[in-house]
């Protein structure tokens, strides 16, 4: 169905030996596994942040491009303001991603954090009112790799995550079909340490919104938070998100010595299993293991991030041209990894992932 390169044809490997994912003070409540109505062999296509690669992401501008080119699910990252609003940011430092620094009137608020055990300096978001952070435009955060996006530089005001829900229906009535969110819970140990916990507000809009199982997944790269949505029982699928080192802050903050890796080896899968239907892991986190097979087999879905188009994100044999940020082949990896047999792509690039699906 999807051809593959005998350069990229991947070889099965063993997992390591089985490491026990923690038990949480969280009660750990099955999950519905499924979130669409897509076909066997049709990988949902999540736009990331939107469409990240055209537009200035988490932006009405780039959620909209996303759906007009294909997108079936769009992935706000939730951060919470000072009166403990959910906004949609990459994280809670916004010079990067606003024009925060262009305005003396916040000069002051400039200031540096601790924020899951790393030093960060610059503005936060729970240093600001929603009013305050709505006089902010966005800005692309990449603009040396991402230069063309620039020119959509403060055209775009900060959302809420209630805005990106109601935009996602407006979205779903215009173009006929059921665009869903996907959250992510952004440094969910971090925000509950300074009184701001995200899961009581997210678990609010679902349910203010009775957003349903095919209109909503939950994602985090913390556990213990996915396992406090799974107990607020709101029949939306769970989605762990799984890096490449170390292990979730919130296991690590505990002295749990579990790591990403553990939580990949088939008794962790099973564990996650518990509480959430899918697995998000890093798309190299698939290439030469036997992850995807072993998920699939725990009754997870898998779905890999994040694919972009530059060469810099592509594997060394399909790059094209000179430059770091010329685009490269990326068709050929989105057949790659649609003919592994993934349930989903999160993509900077709906619109390039929707084209490579139709074969």
């Amino acid at each position: 169905m999807y051809p593959r390169r005998r350069s990229l044809l991947l070889a099965a490997a063993g997992t390591t030996a089985a490491v026990a994912v923690p038990t949480t003070t969280a009660a750990a409540v099955p999950a519905t596994a499924t979130a669409d109505s897509h076909p066997p062999g049709r990988p949902i296509v999540i736009g990331h942040r939107g469409a990240a690669g055209w537009r200035p992401e988490h932006t009405a501008s780039s959620y909209t491009y996303a759906v007009q080119t294909g997108a079936d699910w769009i992935e706000p990252d939730l951060v919470p303001t000072k009166d403990h609003v959910l906004v949609v940011r990459h994280e809670n430092e916004i010079s990067q991603t606003t024009d925060v620094s262009a305005h003396p009137e916040f000069a002051d608020r400039r200031t540096t954090k601790t924020v899951d055990g790393r030093s960060v300096t610059g503005w936060f978001t729970e240093d600001f009112t929603l009013a305050e952070l709505k006089t902010l435009r966005a800005v692309e955060r990449l603009p040396l790799v991402r230069n063309r996006n620039t020119v959509f530089d403060g055209r775009d005001r900060v959302l809420t995550f209630q805005e990106v829900v109601d935009l996602a229906r407006g979205l779903s009535k215009t173009y006929g079909r059921t665009v869903a969110v996907f959250p992510e819970t952004k440094h969910p140990t971090y925000f509950r340490s300074i009184g701001l916990p995200l899961e009581p507000k997210l678990a609010s809009v679902i349910r203010r919104g009775r957003l349903g199982r095919r209109e909503c997944v939950v994602q985090s790269f913390e556990p213990t938070s996915l396992q406090r949505i799974a107990a607020e029982r709101l029949g939306v699928p769970l989605w762990q998100a799984l890096g490449t080192t170390g292990g979730p802050y919130d296991l690590v903050s505990a002295g749990d010595p579990t790591t990403y890796k553990d939580m990949m080896t088939p008794a962790g899968l099973a564990r996650i299993a518990a509480y959430a239907g899918w697995i998000g892991p890093d798309k190299s986190s698939l290439v030469g293991t036997s992850l995807l097979a072993d998920a699939h087999a725990a009754g997870l879905r898998v779905g890999p991030y994040t694919f972009r188009a530059e060469n810099q994100f592509l594997p060394a044999e399909l790059r094209r041209g000179s430059g770091a940020n010329d685009f490269g082949d990326a068709f050929a990896e989105y057949a790659l990894y649609f003919g592994m047999g993934v349930d989903a792509v999160v993509t900077d690039f709906p619109d390039l992932a929707v084209l490579a699906r139709r074969g």
